[in-house]
């Protein structure tokens, strides 16, 4: 296929993402009014199963309990590339559009990438492209990117619902990315309202903890002598990993957060039984594993200074980002064309995380952050201020990127497919997160 082919082929793909435009924000706003927390996203999951239905696609559901995966094509032609767009939203009770009921808000901006992975699957149908590439491409909505509920989801895993606690964790895990060779996704960019994108870079990964400190009730009043107070354990250990930061070094990226999710049963009673759920992140396994050992120590110094006592469950959280040149170059030629060389950042480290991150360990990924944003992630001032920006110039990027990737007999995706080395085998990947689970 000659390069003008590809010229039209995007040409024509971008005419019908014009054309759906006000159908694409509509979808994303949707959502956005409809915010649910990981593993619980039946309504968003919903929306995504009616409109690959109205694509006349087939489709698996319930894949970690609320993932959808579709083809556009019946084929089992390879390359396969995998648009993904994240279903959950962020506990954010303080936002204007949060679910009153469940504090949830799309402050992350997911409902974006979900209406951007429906866009690239309609305009590349309707516009009849997907007929002229090789190989195949499949949309997946995926479950419980963030973090959060860690008690809720544990109580799923003893279930057996579910064996680890992110969404893309456990579709690695049931064989759902098996026949997926390349995968990419855009995710918003914070405070970052113009024509934007940012590629290349690479972000933290982490481990995740539960600690319930053991104290023994008494009368707060008449009889506090006779307690052993586990808020006090609580709060000394949370002096004590403050105590542990400055041996934390700055190329490390570490980052030690948590809360406190039950501070006790009654305020005139000695609380006996408190949780805390915590990251620790790190940009390199060797830095998690390292602050993770000091996190522990801190943790049992609060208990045995009042005579209590701690269970600590450490729990796999996600792997490092690592984002495939090659892959990023693809992605970063579409977009200069669409927002020129000055619509571009390229590398550098975030301390935050992404089962992205997951996913790059083992097939070769991308996930650039796009903009169109403004205000904080996961607050209450984060808001879509550019539309256009956002959903539609997004959209066609990826889109482009697809055509390139596909056309001429798959060409370039089979290059970066060849020329990949996974960091893991998905066996090693699964082995490892068993391992952590102490």
């Amino acid at each position: 296929m000659l390069a003008i082919s590809i010229k039209h082929l995007k040409e024509k793909v971008c005419k019908t993402i014009d054309e759906i435009s006000e159908e694409i924000i509509k979808i994303g706003e949707e959502i956005r009014r409809t915010p649910e927390l990981g593993f619980k996203e039946l309504k968003t999951s919903n929306i995504v199963k009616r409109e690959v239905e109205k694509l006349g696609l087939d489709y698996e559901n319930g894949l970690a309990l609320t993932g959808v995966k579709a083809k556009l094509k019946e084929t089992t032609e390879k390359p396969v590339v995998a648009v993904l767009g994240e279903l959950d939203a962020v506990p954010c009770p303080e936002h204007p559009l949060a679910n009153r009921e469940t504090g949830a808000a799309h402050a992350c901006g997911h409902n974006v990438q979900v209406a951007i992975m429906l866009a690239v699957g309609r305009s590349l149908l309707e516009s009849g492209v997907i007929n002229e590439l090789s190989g195949n491409v499949v949309l997946m909505a995926v479950p419980a990117e963030e973090y959060v509920e860690i008690e809720y989801r544990l109580k799923l895993r003893e279930e057996g619902k579910i064996e680890f606690l992110g969404g893309k964790q456990e579709l690695i895990r049931l064989g759902v990315f098996d026949d997926i060779d390349l995968a990419m996704m855009v995710h918003a960019w914070p405070r970052m309202p113009r024509k934007k994108v940012w590629i290349n870079f690479t972000s933290n990964g982490f481990i995740s903890k539960y600690a319930r400190f053991i104290g023994k009730a008494a009368h707060a009043a008449a009889a506090p002598h006779e307690g052993v107070n586990a808020l006090n354990a609580a709060a000394l250990a949370i002096l004590a990993i403050h105590a542990q930061r400055e041996t934390f070094r700055d190329e490390d990226y570490v980052r030690v957060h948590g809360i406190i999710t039950k501070g006790g049963d009654a305020v005139n009673v000695v609380p006996s039984d408190v949780r805390m759920e915590m990251y620790v992140r790190g940009k390199t396994y060797e830095s998690i594993e390292d602050a993770s050992l000091k996190v522990d120590r801190a943790l049992k110094s609060g208990a045995l200074a009042v005579g209590g006592s701690v269970e600590i469950r450490n729990i796999p959280g996600y792997l490092p980002l690592i984002q495939n040149e090659n892959l990023s170059e693809v992605f970063k030629s579409n977009a200069i064309m669409l927002l020129g060389k000055e619509g571009i950042v390229e590398g550098g480290h975030q301390a935050w995380s992404t089962d992205m991150g997951d996913v790059s360990h083992i097939i070769p990924s991308i996930h650039p952050l796009i903009g169109g944003f403004d205000g904080d992630a996961h607050a209450k001032n984060f808001d879509i201020k550019d539309p256009e920006m956002a959903y539609i110039i997004s959209t066609k990027i990826v889109a482009s990127t697809i055509i390139d990737l596909l056309a001429n007999n798959a060409s370039t995706a089979k290059q970066i497919v060849a020329s990949f080395k996974p960091r893991m085998t998905k066996e090693k990947y699964l082995k490892y997160l068993r391992k952590m689970f102490k």
